[in-house]
């Protein structure tokens, strides 16, 4: 069975998952990991349970939820595995970190472009790769059968769904990602977001007033 941790991270508040089973293997998900009292958070929750880091996985590339990639490939040797559409908004992020009054620390290459449908392993667990672009052109959902969750980063919030107003975002696309790839999944499926509060499939079919 996999759990499913989050430590909220960076000006942006960005949450940062960790997923983990019985095999003490787990997966970083986003690390929005900043300064070094946020990145020791990372560690010490991850030492204190005798963790195994094993993949470095981004939903996708905006800067707040790559700021720790660099922390974690250099503690645990992982470089992140996402959408090659993103490469583009991974690369344009040293151009404007700066302005934004934050200091950014160059991501590792991708080890693995993550295609839709791609199965993502760690001890005896699996996720299900979904594309879900719209918020992002290359945003990618982690979806656990099993388990009934999805890690769904800056595509749906709880009452609330990802600005699509950066580049390559496109609102069309990202109400058709969430209603085509998401409500399908069931409405008790879990949805543990990019920011904020966890919800639900069946919550938001119901109450979410973008969709």
């Amino acid at each position: 069975m996999i759990q499913v941790h989050y430590l909220t991270f960076n000006p942006y508040q960005e949450n940062t998952y960790i997923l983990f089973d019985e095999t003490k293997e787990c997966l970083i998900i986003d690390p929005g990991c900043y300064n070094a009292g946020e990145q020791n958070a990372l560690v010490e929750f991850i030492n204190a349970n005798n963790f195994k880091p094993v993949k470095l996985i981004n939903t996708h590339c905006h800067i707040d939820h790559v700021l720790g990639n660099k922390f974690v490939f250099d503690n645990y040797g992982l470089k992140p595995h996402f959408h090659k559409e993103e490469q583009f908004i991974l690369d344009a992020i040293p151009g404007y970190a700066p302005s934004m009054g934050m200091h950014y620390e160059l991501s590792p290459a991708a080890e693995h472009y993550l295609e839709d449908g791609e199965v993502v392993s760690f001890g005896n667990s699996t996720l299900e790769s979904i594309f879900t672009p719209g918020h992002s052109p290359g945003s990618l959902s982690f979806y656990s059968k099993e388990d009934h969750f999805v890690i769904g980063g800056d595509v749906l919030f709880y009452q609330s769904v990802g600005r699509t107003d950066l580049p390559g975002g496109n609102f069309g696309v990202l109400k058709q990602s969430i209603e085509q790839r998401l409500f399908p999944l069931g409405d008790e499926v879990k949805v543990f977001p990019g920011h904020g509060p966890a919800t639900s499939i069946g919550f938001e079919r119901l109450h979410n007033p973008f969709l």
